[in-house]
Parts: C-alpha cells; sequence; structure tokens
C-alpha cells in the first residue's frame, strides 16, 4: 500500500513540474497593466448610517425574534430576551457574545397603580 501511495505521489508530482515548465510566464506583463489603488482620495465619513431596510430580514439569532433599531444609542434590540446588538459602521454585531445586556428599571414598582 506504501508503495502505490508512493508510486502515485512520484507520477503526480511529474506532471506538475511538466505544467510548470510550460506555463506562461507572468514576469513578461509590463508595469503599465498591473493595476495600483490609491486611497489619498478616499474620505472616511466616520459612522455609517444603519439601513433600516434590513429590519425586514434581521432577527434576534437566539430567540429567532424581530429587533427594534434605537436610533439613540445605535443597536438593535430583543426585548424579550433584553439584549442589545452594536451597529458598527452601519454593520450589525449580531454576535451574541458581543450583546450588552440591557438594564430592567428596579426601581419602577411591577404594578404601575402602586405609588
Amino acid at each position: 500500500m506504501f508503495q502505490h501511495a508512493l508510486r502515485r505521489l512520484t507520477t503526480e508530482t511529474r506532471s506538475i513540474q511538466r505544467y510548470v515548465r510550460y506555463a506562461p510566464s507572468f514576469h513578461s506583463v509590463p508595469f503599465a497593466f498591473v493595476s495600483t489603488r490609491n486611497f489619498t482620495n478616499v474620505k472616511d465619513d466616520g459612522e455609517q448610517p444603519f439601513d433600516t431596510s434590513l429590519l425586514d430580514f434581521l432577527v434576534c439569532p437566539l430567540s429567532k425574534k424581530p429587533l427594534r433599531y434605537e436610533v439613540t444609542t445605535n443597536e438593535l434590540i430583543n426585548e424579550e430576551l433584553g439584549i442589545a446588538y452594536p451597529i458598527i459602521d452601519g454593520i450589525p454585531n449580531m454576535i451574541p457574545q458581543d450583546a450588552r445586556l440591557l438594564q430592567k428599571d428596579t426601581d419602577m414598582p411591577a404594578d404601575p397603580t402602586q405609588g
């Protein structure tokens, strides 16, 4: 079995060497055809706005429930679990480990009629 594998490896190596010998060379490409990027004219507008049309498709990865967009904190909120997913440069970070737990108002009474 070992001899069969070794023979096959040798055969494959020879065929690759033949291909490389006759492969077209990229050294003959003139520099005028090489594309270069220039980032000097790129403007960084700061934080990108969140596209609210994504709310039709995005759900919480934990509960699979719809999310609510909070403009003031720039987060996607899951009311049921009390989790807020951050939005960074217009891209929602839906990783549960990166989500923030929302603090419930513990000072408020459970019944609004109690004073």
